[in-house]
């Protein structure tokens, strides 16, 4: 059960920060980007298209359902990139949406997080490569 459980929140992390659409159970719908989520469903919104309302909570027993309204970042491939040039030395930590490469450097969506030197240098220019790859297929 608590291997299900895992996978349940690994999958959930990565609607974190992506735009989202949730339906509750009085058939309201709200679109926004989702900042915040725990084990209950309770969700916190921001950016709703609405215009009205810039933040709101939604508590979890009124959730119907949550829609993913973009792609989520595949770390994974990137993580396999890394691999080919670092063999061994790349774990994926998709319970906190980042890549360790040789223990010490953080990597995430939004790029280099912690490390530095000349193998974050090469990390960084994989990265970037991968970037441009991923928006030219979008």
């Amino acid at each position: 059960m608590s291997i299900a459980f895992r996978k349940f929140g690994e999958e959930c992390i990565q609607f974190l920060g992506k735009k989202i659409s949730i339906e509750t159970s009085d058939g309201k719908t709200y679109v926004g980007t989702l900042n915040g989520i725990n084990e209950r469903l309770d969700v916190v919104l921001d950016d709703l298209e609405s215009g009205e309302i810039i933040k709101i909570i939604v508590n979890g027993s009124f959730v119907k359902e949550i829609k993913l309204m973009e792609k989520p970042f595949d770390l994974k491939a990137l993580a396999d990139r890394f691999s080919r040039v670092f063999p061994g030395l790349v774990k994926v930590r998709e319970d906190v949406g980042a890549i360790i490469v040789m223990d010490k450097i953080k990597v995430t969506q939004n790029g280099i997080e912690e490390g530095g030197g000349l193998a974050a240098d090469r990390i960084k220019a994989i990265y970037d490569e991968f970037i441009r790859e991923t928006k030219k297929q979008s």
